[in-house]
Formats: structure tokens, sequence, C-alpha cells
């Protein structure tokens, strides 16, 4: 059974929330790779990832991650994951990425809503 998957784009007080629902692997992680750059191309170097709805990702949207806050960084911002799964936690503290992206539980811990 094939899970839905869908990203939306919004601007909270002037800051984008991309929104990821559904699972982020080797399928759908160039689209949010996609979104990724093409928010920062446009000038916004702090991005809010608001992964409240993800349900599993793999290595590569973890590769994705990665490449999305050494963009941010190199423009002076920040990428922000917000994410409250157990689960989904437990693949950054294993990776040991919870020390290097700023993590939040809520949206309201970033600033947005």
């Amino acid at each position: 059974m094939e899970q839905d998957f869908r990203i939306e784009e919004r601007l909270d007080q002037g800051v984008p929330v991309i929104t990821v629902v559904g699972e982020i692997d080797v399928a759908t992680a160039p689209q949010l790779r996609e979104i990724l750059h093409r928010v920062i191309a446009q000038g916004q170097s702090t991005e809010v990832l608001d992964m409240l709805a993800v349900t599993f990702l793999d290595s590569t949207a973890l590769g994705v991650l990665v490449g999305g806050l050494k963009r941010c960084r190199e423009a002076g911002g920040e990428l922000h994951i917000v994410v409250a799964d157990a689960r989904i936690r437990k693949i950054f503290e294993i990776t040991g990425l919870n020390k290097v992206f700023p993590l939040a539980d809520t949206l309201a811990e970033v600033g947005a809503s």
C-alpha cells in the first residue's frame, strides 16, 4: 500500500515553513531537496522543516537534510527541524545528527505556528 506523501509550503512571520507528510525515502527525497534548494535560491536562508507528520525517513532523506542545512548555513541561516515522533528522533540520535540540527518538538519552539 502506497502512503500519501506531500509537501506544503507557507510563510510564517516571513520564515518559510515546509511541511512534509508521509515517508521521506529514495523515491520522495528528491522532491524535498528541490523545494529546500528553491527556497534558499529565493533568498530565504532560514527555513523550518515541519516533520511532525513524517512516518519514515531513510539515509537518502538524511543526505537531503544535511545538504539543505549546509546550504542554509552557507547563506547565513539555519534549517530548523520540528519532529516529535520518538522513532524519527531516534534516527537523528543514532546518527549523531541531533547534535548537528536544531531539533524542536513543536512549531512554537521555533517561533512558527
